[in-house]
């Protein structure tokens, strides 16, 4: 595979920081080298107003993005931000994949990743940069192995 780029924004919690250069080096080592727009501590926000860090910090850096990648750890089920990140992408249109951290297994999910996630995988670079790149759109568990179907969602006309 030739060396592919993709900007995205990596949505996590900042606890996981050491984690989101762990998954860029995955990815790289499979061929897909990523532009991370995410707040982060190597790009922090030192913002407090949550209507400014949503509408002046986080949307720009998330509309530049083609794929808004979840960081999925266990207290990622309960950030705010991580669901507000999530929906905001989904009204963008925006291609939305969750990525399970090393030893995230059996950890429950963002309410609004288990809605609107088009794909979600363990911590395999392959699998991973399929969903990316939109060649797949499937739900793994941790371990690799396909979940159970989940309801799909309906749209009125």
């Amino acid at each position: 595979m030739a060396d592919e780029m993709k900007n995205v924004f990596i949505s996590h919690i900042h606890e996981d920081d050491d984690g989101l250069e762990k998954l860029k080096a995955l990815l790289k080592g499979g061929g897909l080298t990523i532009r991370d727009s995410s707040i982060n501590s190597t790009n922090p926000n030192n913002a407090k107003d949550p209507a400014y860090i949503k509408t002046g910090i986080l949307a720009p850096a998330i509309n530049w993005a083609s794929t808004l990648l979840v960081y999925i750890t266990p207290q990622t089920k309960n950030s705010e931000w991580v669901n507000w990140e999530i929906e905001y992408a989904e009204k963008q249109g925006k291609r939305i994949v969750g990525v399970y951290a090393p030893g995230a297994n059996e950890c429950d999910i963002p309410e609004a990743l288990e809605k609107y996630a088009d794909d979600v995988r363990g911590w395999q670079s392959d699998g991973i940069i399929d969903a990316i790149t939109g060649k797949t759109s499937e739900w793994h568990l941790p371990t690799g192995e396909l979940r159970d179907p989940r309801p799909i969602r309906r749209y009125g006309c």
